[in-house]
This record gives structure tokens, sequence and C-alpha cells, in this order.
């Protein structure tokens, strides 16, 4: 099986429930500096996390419906052949080595005001 793996910014969901479904392999706490641009947190809550595949899509959807509806927001997980890129109003699945695709994302993350630096997806990278 090719699970997907990721991180989900715990205080990035308006309804948390969605993290009851998840697999959480690692939970770590960060102070938020100037730098990431969102000065209405002084500190996250960062869940690794673990989705079946078969499971993926599902997550995905709920992932969406329960992001932040007051700040801009994504979350995202991949394996070795696809990445998930979700918003509250778009979920992208991406294929890993497709530049054109990652670019489309990016635009989309922009236009929503997310700081460039936060969707520096780009193929193949880990």
């Amino acid at each position: 099986m090719n699970n997907y793996h990721g991180t989900i910014i715990e205080e990035s969901l308006e309804n948390k429930t969605v993290l009851n479904h998840l697999k959480i392999v690692n939970t770590r706490i960060e102070n938020v500096t100037k730098k990431h641009q969102t000065p209405w947190l002084l500190e996250w809550t960062l869940h690794t996390v673990e989705i079946k595949e078969k499971d993926a899509l599902k997550i995905a959807e709920e992932i969406r419906h329960s992001l932040d509806t007051e700040h801009n927001w994504y979350a995202d997980y991949k394996n070795k052949t696809y990445h998930y890129i979700i918003f509250r109003g778009k979920i992208f699945k991406i294929e890993r080595d497709s530049a054109k695709q990652y670019a489309e994302v990016k635009k989309y993350g922009i236009a929503l005001g997310i700081p460039e630096h936060q969707v520096d997806f780009s193929p193949g990278v880990e």
C-alpha cells in the first residue's frame, strides 16, 4: 500500500474532529514567527499524519470542510506518486512529477493571499 504522509496544523482547522480520523504519528508545538505571516497565532500544533491510500480523497474532503473560514489555509499530504493539496475551496491531486500542476496550485494559493513562501511546492520534493 502507498500511504500518504503530511503535516496538519491543528489551528488551521475550524472543526477539529477530522483529527479523530487520522493516524497521528507525531505532534509538536512550534512558536509562530513574523516570517510565518500568521499574526493571529503565537504558536501552532503540527500533527504529522499517515493516511491510507484508500482513504485519501475522503479525508481530503473532510479536511476541506474543516479548514478555518476566517483565514486562508491549506493542508497537504503525499505519497510517492501523488500529492493532495487541500484548500477550503478546492482540492488538488497533483502528480508528483508535474511542474505544470504544481504551478497551478501555487498560483491558486497566492491568489487566496497565502504568502508565496508558504506555497513553495515543486516536483519530487520530499
